[in-house]
């Protein structure tokens, strides 16, 4: 039997052993900051101390909400030029406990993987920004401009207090150039090979439609043919069995042709057929093929998703309607009056309501702060795409291809949202990446059971933050 010092023995060893960038990652996904509520000042209290010492400006900045806390960190350059952001955000999803294998908040360390709610999203990601500032840090490299990290609070909901706030009431702290945040992905085959890394210059906007049937309350020993319930059921059924068509952005359409430059046949031509796009037959052909590939499914279309379902109050009564909620990511330029015009379409039943939902965040809105919401949301739905061109993105493209040899690197809209909005609206370019070559199975874990990244994909992560950093800010 071990005994307690040679268990204790081995677990220094092994840490030791542990890169840096894992260890960090680990305790990240201990600190718990599930939204809601999305209290992070733990988070924001760990970073102080990790880059204070290094000699790095920090900053804690307080929200309204107590415990609530956004972290910023300037390491100084000489000035010359403006500062660069990258910017990762430290709230994650809640979980469903019952059905994860590991403890989601333990930051387990095993088979080389760290696990836990938030290792690809976006804990992931704050360890590689945080770590290859750190290691230039230690370097003492002479920098023409500031390097800002950002850990944002309110990501994960969009709640009242995300970089929209942050920005309205601090733009100076978190004013530069040009910025990095998540979004575009490092895809890897089962065998370990990166096939390609994709930088996303726009998002996936999100927007709610609600569903409400109606029919007549009564009680349940005497059912009716306008059973609210079934109406709705018929209705997600309809929507179950349909999908939206391809709507390809400029940056996707990219995308889809260089995939099809180096993929095999059939999916070389199906590649070709949807970004040409000349050929409904063709397109439509194409797009079934992509589509078995749920992430490739999602960025050429409008996405259709029920979230929630709300019908009924006692066991004994009928109730006269049946809400569900149904969330959609749609590519930038949609409007909620084509998404309500489609689904009443698909749904052909007079007796359901389709309305769009604002994104409120407070209970109980006044109908001016509605309006002000609907307003922002729009504005949202049109946001500009960042030019897939320029000092940062070309750092990026070159780092990736130095990291990543023979992979393809392009252009890319992400299929989620993110908070790179108040900058994108104030004329700063943004571009996404998720640090770590994960493959198809990794990627269906995030916001899902057992979260886990790929630790040499974190440490080379790092590797391509530090070169793209310098790429743009050594001096």
């Amino acid at each position: 039997m071990r005994t307690l010092a040679a268990s204790l023995v081995l677990a220094a060893v092994c840490r030791a052993q542990t890169p840096e960038v894992a260890l960090m990652l680990g305790d990240l996904i201990r600190a718990d900051t599930s939204n809601p509520p999305g209290l992070t000042d733990s988070v924001s209290r760990y970073l102080d101390a990790k880059l204070k010492p290094l000699g790095i400006a920090t900053e804690i900045i307080q929200t309204p909400v107590a415990g609530k806390t956004h972290f910023i960190a300037r390491l100084k350059g000489d000035g010359s030029k403006r500062p660069v952001l990258i910017a990762a955000h430290s709230d994650v999803v809640g979980v469903e406990r019952e059905k994860w294998t590991v403890d989601p908040f333990a930051g387990l360390i095993r088979d080389g993987y760290v696990w836990g709610r938030g290792a690809i999203d976006f804990k992931g990601g704050l360890a590689v920004f945080t770590q290859a500032v750190m290691e230039i840090a230690r370097a003492r490299t002479p920098l023409a401009r500031d390097i800002i990290l950002l850990a944002e609070a309110d990501e994960e909901g969009s709640g009242p207090h995300s970089t929209t706030w942050l920005a309205n009431n601090h733009w100076d702290k978190i004013n530069c150039e040009f910025a990095l945040n998540e979004g575009g992905w490092i895809i890897r085959d089962p065998a370990g090979k990166v096939l390609y890394v994709s930088i996303s210059t726009n998002d996936k906007v999100s927007v709610t439609l609600t569903l409400t049937a109606r029919g007549t309350s009564t009680h349940s020993s005497l059912p009716r043919p306008d059973n609210a319930i079934y109406t709705l059921a018929r209705a997600l059924a309809r929507l179950s069995e349909y999908d939206t068509k391809p709507r390809l952005t400029d940056s996707t359409r990219r995308f889809f042709r260089a995939l099809g430059d180096v993929s095999p046949e059939p999916m070389r031509t199906h590649f070709r057929n949807l970004a040409d796009g000349r050929d409904e037959k063709l397109v439509d052909a194409a797009s079934k093929a992509i589509s078995e590939n749920t992430l490739l499914h999602a960025i050429m279309r409008n996405t259709i998703a029920p979230v929630m379902l709300n019908a009924g109050f006692r066991g004994n009564v009928i109730p006269g309607s049946a809400e569900a909620t149904v969330n959609f990511r749609i590519i930038p330029g949609t409007t909620p009056e084509e998404l309500i015009t489609e689904v009443s379409r698909v749904v052909n039943d007079p007796r359901v309501d389709v309305r769009w939902t604002p994104t409120m965040s407070m209970r109980n809105p006044t109908p001016e702060q509605v309006r002000e919401q609907e307003a922002a949301d729009r504005r949202r739905m049109s946001q500009p795409e960042s030019a897939p061109a320029g000092i940062l993105y070309d750092s990026l493209v070159g780092a990736s291809r130095e990291v990543y040899p023979g992979a393809l690197v392009t252009p890319y809209l992400f299929q989620a949202g993110t908070d790179s909005y108040p900058w994108r609206s104030r004329g700063v370019p943004v571009y996404g990446i998720y640090p770590y070559a994960i493959n198809a199975d990794d990627l269906t874990r995030m916001h899902g059971n057992d979260e886990r990244v790929p630790v040499d994909s974190l440490v080379a992560g790092v590797e391509l933050m530090k070169r793209t950093l310098l790429k743009v800010a050594a001096r």
